[in-house]
């Protein structure tokens, strides 16, 4: 009953959390919920769910004792002399009930229960680890919408400043203020800029498909507009080694334990190990323990009936040819894997703890010099450029120049927003595993 009780809970978790998902879509695509919403409908999640209830159905079979053998057997018929008159009981043939009980010894059964339990912790392992992938995932294709409709802003807006540029200089060029090769120039930039335009919304299609298809959004959900902006920056010294959030922090041996990838492994080394005590157990006989009860009644046409007998047996394996070297080497080289296995994932887990870590370093970093100094210079300038070019002070080359500068340098933060908000996604789901766990569906 324990276990039937683990498996009803368990099903609700690919179902129930459908309708909840979807609340807060109604206008706007808020990123918490566009989490939720992958969590219940990606295929992965929802396969990491069958694979833990059907971990969760080994362990009931493993758990269980054989079942008894029951035989019943009627033997000495002759078909010359008949089997006699009388009622069934009567009749002159030998009837057996038998019952056959294997009997485990070694500890067999207790190591396949705890194999079991050991893989079903993997399993649920697995399925944290299915949804903190996920939730890294939804959040990289989220920040990927976000710079894709910015960066579309940022091209509208150069478009219309190059077309207002060509309007008012043919009209300066029928005045004689401006030679046709000058218009001709702003031509050709107003067509570049419209056709990356036309690109960035492209882009924004292409980013918000890719959005829908991580969280099932419909084509009308997917239209939505994004209800979060860029993350606010963390200061510098919240990384720092001195806080409990640095480097020392994140490779230490407790963080990399309760990472979910880690944990799985972990899992199944311990399981691989009950498989090995299993395959030892083997040599262990086995016995199995019978008892019968014979009728065979006495009448005229057959004087040698035994009337009612009992009897008893035992049976014992004996290990003449095989003792099992093949399961149990079998056994040692999948407990070596995964040992192997295990290492091999802490030590992806450390890199990838101490690289999301150098990403939210390094791209903050970027950033801050991004917006504190580049950006601001840029802009001053571009300003001072159309400044100067609207009252005659600058040649029409030159504010082209200015122009592709400050839009290059507007691109650049944008990238650089872009990736800072992944990298601090991807770092936030690589030390705080607890905080998605609590907030999963």
């Amino acid at each position: 009953m324990k276990h039937l009780r683990r498996l009803a809970m368990l099903i609700p978790l690919c179902f129930s959390p459908l309708a909840q998902a979807d609340a807060g879509l109604s206008d706007s695509l808020p990123l918490d919920a566009l989490q939720r919403l992958a969590l219940a409908r990606n295929h992965d999640v929802r396969m990491s769910n069958l694979a833990l209830q059907g971990a969760g159905a080994d362990v009931i079979s493993a758990s269980a004792a054989p079942n008894p053998m029951l035989t019943v057997q009627t033997a000495n018929i002759n078909p010359g002399a008949g089997v006699g008159a009388g009622s069934l009981r009567s009749k002159t043939v030998d009837s057996t009930v038998r019952i056959d009980q294997l009997l485990e010894r070694g500890g067999k059964r207790e190591l396949r229960r705890q194999g079991a339990l050991h893989q079903e912790e993997g399993a649920q392992a697995d399925l944290r680890e299915a949804r903190r992938q996920l939730r890294i995932a939804v959040s990289q294709a989220y920040y990927d919408v976000l710079a894709a409709s910015q960066r579309q802003a940022i091209l509208a807006e150069t478009a219309q400043l190059y077309q207002r540029s060509v309007d008012a200089a043919q009209k300066q060029r029928q005045a004689g203020d401006i030679s046709p090769a000058d218009v001709a120039r702003l031509a050709v930039e107003a067509l570049r800029a419209a056709n990356d335009e036309v690109q960035a919304r492209s882009d924004v299609v292409h980013a918000r498909q890719a959005l829908a298809l991580l969280t099932g959004l419909s084509p009308r959900e997917a239209q939505l507009p994004l209800a979060d902006g860029w993350p606010t920056p963390v200061a510098f010294g919240a990384f720092s080694k001195d806080d409990g959030a640095g480097a020392d922090n994140l490779n230490s041996d407790e963080a990399i334990a309760k990472r979910p990838d880690v944990m799985a492994a972990q899992a199944r080394v311990a399981a691989a190990l009950s498989a090995h005590k299993l395959a030892l157990a083997s040599r262990t006989r086995d016995v199995s323990v019978g008892v019968q009860a014979e009728h065979y009644p006495v009448s005229p046409s057959n004087p040698q009936g035994s009337g009612n007998s009992f009897g008893i047996s035992l049976q014992v394996p004996l290990f003449l040819r095989y003792q099992y070297d093949g399961e149990i080497r079998s056994a040692q080289v999948a407990l070596d894997a995964a040992q192997e296995n295990l290492e091999q994932t802490r030590i992806q887990a450390r890199a990838e703890l101490s690289r999301t870590e150098l990403d939210v370093r390094s791209d903050g970093e970027r950033l801050q010099r991004i917006d504190d100094s580049l950006l601001p210079a840029a802009k001053k300038s571009a300003q001072s450029a159309e400044f100067a070019y609207q009252h005659g002070a600058m040649a029409i080359a030159d504010v082209l120049d200015v122009r592709r500068n400050y839009r290059a340098v507007q691109l650049d933060a944008l990238a650089a927003r872009s990736d800072y908000a992944k990298a601090l996604a991807a770092w936030q789901a690589s030390i705080r595993t607890d905080s998605f766990e609590s907030t999963t569906p």
